[in-house]
């Protein structure tokens, strides 16, 4: 416990610090940006050898290996491809100099530790992280009921026979209306764009 906290008063520590958005340009996290494509930054998070860059999109993680090595690895974990799930805050004790926000996002866990007085900022990104967690849950059920509704409207049509003559053709119709709900499904249910949802939380 001694040691941590020497550590930690001697800056040796890896504890997170948030970078306020007139210094993103400064970080690694903003080369690997899509700006091209719409994509802006909303939170960032630097420690000595990571990275964490929430964008309207996508985390980006750059993931040191040691904080004495230049050499990152770099992850890009978009939202519509990898739910969030699981947030939660681990508050900073008496003694503790540090909080932890923690989340999993796909199939990797994300653990962040940050100054305790950065407190308030990190509540934001906690509600905003909650948010788009339960927007994508909630797409994914609409996902499977339009699924399940498409097998219903299936089973009734193949318990009528088709017209002599006329197979072909509705075996065309048939396929293109299954290729168009299947479409409009995902459209309708599939959000890549959250940036709605961090301006809201997010006080800059």
């Amino acid at each position: 416990m001694f040691k941590k906290i020497a550590s930690d008063a001697l800056g040796l520590s890896d504890i997170g610090k948030i970078i306020s958005p007139q210094d993103f340009d400064k970080t690694e996290s903003d080369d690997y940006v899509l700006y091209e494509e719409g994509e802006k930054i909303h939170f960032l998070i630097k420690s000595k050898s990571d990275e964490y860059c929430f964008t309207n999109r996508a985390l980006i993680h750059l993931d040191g290996e040691k904080a004495t090595s230049s050499k990152r690895n770099i992850y890009r974990y978009d939202y519509y491809k990898h739910p969030i799930k699981n947030v939660t805050i681990e508050t900073a004790g008496t003694i503790d100099l540090d909080l932890e926000i923690k989340f999993t996002i796909g199939e990797q866990s994300i653990s962040v530790d940050i100054n305790k007085k950065e407190g308030k900022a990190i509540a934001d990104l906690y509600k905003s992280l909650v948010a788009i967690s339960q927007i994508q849950d909630t797409n994914k059920r609409m996902k499977k009921f339009a699924k399940d509704s498409l097998q219903v409207s299936k089973s009734l049509f193949e318990n009528n026979r088709f017209h002599e003559g006329l197979i072909s053709k509705e075996f065309e119709q048939a396929a293109t209306f299954a290729f168009d709900w299947y479409k409009t499904t995902y459209e309708e249910n599939t959000q890549k764009d959250f940036g709605d949802v961090f301006e809201k939380y997010i006080q800059n």
